[in-house]
């Protein structure tokens, strides 16, 4: 009794490989006399046709914990992005400050470098730096807004 074809039948029908299926061995002669599609899942049903648990780690599991290359330098440019925005706005508000004669050119040049070294994460991390350092911000902020209306008139 050759029952290859209804195995390969029952796999098509219910969606899994032919390795998978498995036919209990008092029920054959019923198996045999199976002919269409709806008598396959009639018998899986009444559980005379039953499928095989996979062996073995399953993809999805696998792929929780995969970490290739790719995923690492997603991880690196989104850091250096940051890192970028971060140094750029720093970089152009210490050069205001410069500029306008708040700072001098040693404590530029310091505060430079703790900028690359990351020191200050935002731009009120190092506003706050400044003022434990007693740069008063804000009386520079109010003249340097004066001397901008008057070069407009």
């Amino acid at each position: 009794m050759n029952l290859k074809k209804k195995k390969e039948l029952a796999a098509k029908v219910l969606g899994v490989g032919k390795g998978r299926i498995i036919f209990k061995n008092e029920n054959l002669k019923e198996i045999e006399k199976a002919i269409t599609r709806q008598d396959i899942k009639q018998l899986h049903k009444e559980g005379m046709i039953y499928i095989k648990n996979v062996k073995g780690r399953r993809k999805i599991i696998k792929r929780k914990y995969r970490r290739g290359p790719g995923k690492i330098k997603m991880v690196v440019n989104r850091r250096k992005q940051e890192y970028v925005k971060i140094t750029r706005k720093l970089r152009v508000y210490l050069k205001s400050l410069k500029e306008r004669g708040v700072i001098q050119i040693e404590l530029y040049r310091k505060l430079r470098n703790k900028i690359r070294m990351r020191d200050f994460k935002s731009k009120a991390s190092m506003k706050e730096y400044l003022k434990n350092m007693k740069i008063d911000l804000e009386n520079i902020k109010n003249k340097y807004g004066k001397m901008k209306n008057e070069e407009i008139r």
